[in-house]
């Protein structure tokens, strides 16, 4: 007899909330009871769209009974106060990232999970796809050798060119760091472990805004942090790694990602932001001692002396939501679940103390700690 699935009430119903719904409407694991937003008609139509039984406030479907976890998909503003109030409630919680908007309140989310003996997941799960387990699969297998350092470049122009209302993404808990670092170190920390030192440097290039997308398009909005960061760190391995993320850069063919080992290198090569760690899939290169180039040879897809690591793994393409299949699972077999909540609250350690870093102008010790999350299995789930 097969387990009855996770029943999930959806709390935030932006755009990001189609891809979740998409992507768990498609296992037996996990069930969307209802959906809620401060918007009710918004609610409601997202409930007709995917045949939702339920639409109401945030309020009504955190008490609700028949609902066991509460997928928190609102602004980062609100992250802390919907997952504080569906914890007390009795209810697991996966939320998007980043996981908090302050270090204490994530210590108290962490403190009262484990008190109620409840589910804490947070995204990103993109390092679950097909890009990354091969990723994961090279550096066991040994291809490069044992790594030395890694590097990571994102560099966008922000999000008021597409974004119908990009306020939050400047505003506390926004930003490129909180916003796309979680991607990106989420993916070192799967595949290189914890990190115990950072330091950064960050500014900001202009005060305001200008919203180029509908319906807001000319409207100017205030810029409250830093939308350059660049930041060095440290991982316990000894490992070292350096990343550029930026809302203030209108294009580059830098690497998005790159691992280098005693014997070769991984990378990443994809010369558009969207296609660095915060997607499922895409091709992994390598180059090794053997293969490697002694004078300059352009980056392209089918230069010679890069290989293109096969994919054996599922789930290349845009997947949100299979780290709370991973979660709904993981609660069934009583273990850790990948997108765990030490997990995120060590790389929300690791951005803030970068942003330390800016601001008091030297290292600074990352004290939390996680596990690097089991590689996920082929025929998953």
């Amino acid at each position: 007899m097969s387990s009855p699935p996770l029943r999930i009430g959806l709390v935030g119903c932006g755009r990001i909330s189609d891809i979740y719904l998409r992507t768990l409407q498609k296992f037996s694991e996990t069930k969307v009871v209802g959906c809620a937003s401060l918007d009710l008609g918004e609610s409601k139509a997202k409930a007709q769209q995917y045949g939702l039984d339920l639409a109401c406030t945030p309020d009504e479907l955190i008490a609700n009974e028949d609902i066991d976890c509460i997928l928190n998909l609102t602004i980062p503003a609100a992250h802390f106060d919907i997952s504080w109030q569906a914890l007390n409630a009795g209810k697991h919680i996966y939320a998007e990232k980043p996981f908090v908007t302050h270090r204490e309140q994530g210590e108290k989310l962490l403190k009262l999970a484990a008190e109620k003996d409840l589910y804490l997941g947070n995204a990103p799960d993109t390092f679950l796809g097909g890009r990354w387990q091969t990723v994961k699969k090279l550096l066991d297998s040994g291809v490069i050798g044992k790594p030395t350092s890694v590097s990571a470049f994102v560099g966008t122009r922000g999000v008021e060119r597409h974004h119908p209302n990009p306020d939050f993404y400047y505003q506390t808990g926004g930003g490129p760091l909180l916003d796309l670092g979680p991607y990106y170190f989420t993916a070192m920390v799967f595949l290189l472990g914890p990190i115990c030192r950072v330091s950064g440097m960050a500014r900001r290039a202009f005060a305001e805004r200008l919203i180029e997308s509908q319906p807001r398009a000319g409207e100017r909005i205030p810029v409250e942090v830093d939308t350059h960061v660049q930041s060095m760190f440290e991982f316990a391995s000894g490992v070292q790694g350096s990343m550029t993320i930026s809302f203030d850069i209108w294009e580059s063919d830098t690497p998005r990602f790159e691992i280098y080992g005693e014997n070769g290198t991984i990378c990443i090569a994809d010369p558009d932001p969207v296609h660095g760690a915060n997607i499922f899939q895409g091709d992994v290169w390598y180059r090794t001692r053997e293969t490697s180039r002694w004078v300059y040879q352009p980056r392209v897809p089918g230069n010679e002396h890069w290989e293109v690591a096969p994919n054996t793994h599922g789930y290349n393409e845009d997947s949100r939501g299979l780290g709370l299949v991973d979660m709904a699972l993981a609660i069934r077999e009583k273990r850790a679940a990948r997108c765990n909540g030490e997990l995120a609250m060590h790389i929300f350690d690791v951005m803030q103390g970068v942003l330390d870093s800016a601001e008091y102008k030297q290292f600074v010790d990352i004290d939390s700690r996680c596990d690097a999350p089991l590689a996920l299995p082929e025929t998953f789930p």
